[in-house]
């Protein structure tokens, strides 16, 4: 898969090829991290990819040795850092844009993902890490609060105790313990973890799309309603029966009962 630009946005590019749009944030000198207008240009950016014709799965990745490091603070003023507008303004939508991004979504992560750069990672669908990536929460450094839904994610999948230690020590934990911790989907070594995520994301993207979005929505759910089992099942059973209207959902008993691979064409 060869991935072409189609567009730029500031410091952050769009690339597509196969179905498969490509968000990179390209400073790697500063090790990505975003400003409010860095914000403004990945927002823009993702409502670009998610437009783009025949968009069927997306990857969110930072260029050079680190996904995002966090929020550009060089020249921020603590006594007047608009701190609401930035977080909640701009940083809450943009999760929320990149959580329902029309396709499967992934990220790749290497080297620093902290504050606002883990946020990105959380709102991906599947997050793929280096082994030696770094996360955690270093803003006790700062007399600051961990953001960007930290908390959450790490109190879910750590339990109180280890999110309170990780908090209160600052102290960075590599990709590997955090996979181990069910934190987030496999690490990788770092080398390898490009490849391994677009070999990846490149299967998701030739297959039935609204199946897999169907899941995602569902999963979405679960998490933020707490479904029970019984609720879960009913709503399978819906998208079940709307599913078997469409095209991909035929394609795919023809080809079992022919003994031969599906060709699913993702179409709503």
């Amino acid at each position: 898969m060869t991935m072409e630009t189609v567009a730029e946005f500031g410091m952050v590019k769009l690339g597509f090829a196969d179905g498969v749009a490509e968000v990179v944030l390209d400073a790697p000198k500063k090790l990505n991290v975003l400003n409010e207008q860095g914000l403004d240009d990945l927002s823009a950016c993702l409502r670009a990819a998610g437009e783009l014709d025949g968009v069927r799965a997306l990857l969110l990745r930072g260029e050079g040795r680190g996904f995002c490091a966090g929020r550009d603070v060089s020249a921020v003023d603590p006594a007047t850092d608009d701190v609401a507008g930035y977080l909640e303004g701009r940083m809450g939508p943009l999760m929320q844009l990149l959580s329902s991004f029309p396709a499967p979504t992934f990220c790749a992560v290497q080297g620093p993902c902290l504050g606002v750069g883990l946020g990105l990672a959380i709102a991906c669908d599947v997050v793929y890490v280096a082994d030696d990536a770094k996360l955690g929460s270093p803003f006790v450094n700062l007399g600051a609060v961990l953001d960007s839904g930290g908390h959450a994610l790490f109190v879910e999948r750590l339990g109180v105790h280890r999110t309170l230690d990780l908090i209160y020590t600052g102290e960075l934990v590599s990709g590997a313990e955090l996979v181990r911790g069910g934190v987030f989907s496999r690490s990788v070594p770092a080398d390898e973890l490009l490849d391994f995520t677009r070999r990846t994301i490149q299967k998701v993207a030739q297959g039935p799309t609204q199946a897999l979005l169907a899941s995602k929505r569902l999963v979405r759910r679960i998490e933020a309603e707490q479904l029970g089992l019984w609720d879960v099942l009913t709503v399978e059973n819906e998208e079940q029966a709307r599913l078997a209207a469409h095209d991909d959902y035929r394609e795919g008993f023809r080809a079992f009962q022919e003994k031969r691979k599906p060709s699913f064409t993702g179409e709503a």
